[in-house]
């Protein structure tokens, strides 16, 4: 449920080895749009954005980077437009776990439950709301927690307490499983250079990750930052910097 703004400790040495850098919120997240009455969030929809941003903005080719669920967008968005990608960086975004094809019908029930009661926006303090990021990335320091909550909340209006920046809808569950084997052959067809860059032990690894690797045209770069975790651009900032930068 991360931000764009959360990448301000990178994106200025980007920019200072003389890249022009946009990063931006995808929908549903940050300060982007929310999804109207009756819509929701799936893959193809966070490709279409990134789509859109470059057929807007962007000439000729260009470098991707993607961290997380951002990974997954930015493989799927080089399989499907390999001629536009000239370098891809994933950062630990490898996808999540492969599913069995009987995942499909349980997720859909599960989901369908889950719309008729979306989880709601709700209110809290900023130490609540720090209490909470701590709970979810307890191996990252208090202090870098704190340095990172004002790009994570909306204050509230005439208020004391601030909201989280993304759809609440997010926390449902995805009717579509994901695949491996789908993952591998948007990999397969990516023609650029590419860049993978793991968070060490306190990382978030997939049990296939050197089968998801293998699959990418080329062979990708393996960086690997010792104790980064997997919100290493929170906690090893200069570090990831420097290995964007070299590799772009």
């Amino acid at each position: 449920m991360d931000a764009a703004e959360s990448f301000d400790r990178v994106a200025p040495a980007l920019a200072e080895a003389g890249l022009r850098v946009l990063a931006p919120d995808l929908r549903g997240f940050g300060d982007s749009d929310r999804v109207s009455g009756g819509g929701y969030y799936h893959f193809p929809d966070y490709v279409a954005d990134v789509d859109a941003l470059v057929r807007d903005h962007v000439e000729g080719d260009f470098f991707l980077m993607g961290h997380s669920m951002g990974g997954t967008v930015a493989t799927m968005y080089a399989g499907g437009r390999p001629d536009r990608v000239a370098k891809l960086a994933l950062l630990e975004g490898l996808g999540p776990p492969d599913n069995e094809p009987a995942a499909g019908p349980l997720r859909m029930h599960r989901w369908l439950e889950e719309l008729t009661s979306p989880p709601p926006a709700q209110a809290m303090t900023r130490e609540d709301a720090l209490r909470r990021l701590m709970a979810a990335h307890p191996r990252v320091p208090r202090e870098v927690l704190a340095s990172r909550l004002p790009h994570l909340v909306t204050p509230e209006a005439e208020a004391e307490t601030v909201r989280w920046r993304y759809d609440p809808m997010h926390r449902t569950t995805s009717p579509m499983p994901f695949f491996a084997s789908v993952f591998r052959a948007y990999a397969a067809r990516v023609a650029c250079p590419v860049l993978y860059v793991s968070g060490g032990a306190l990382g978030w690894r997939v049990p296939d990750e050197a089968e998801r690797l293998a699959a990418f045209g080329a062979k990708p770069v393996h960086v690997d930052i010792p104790d980064a975790g997997h919100m290493m651009h929170w906690t090893a900032a200069e570090a990831l910097a420097r290995a964007l930068v070299e590799f772009f």
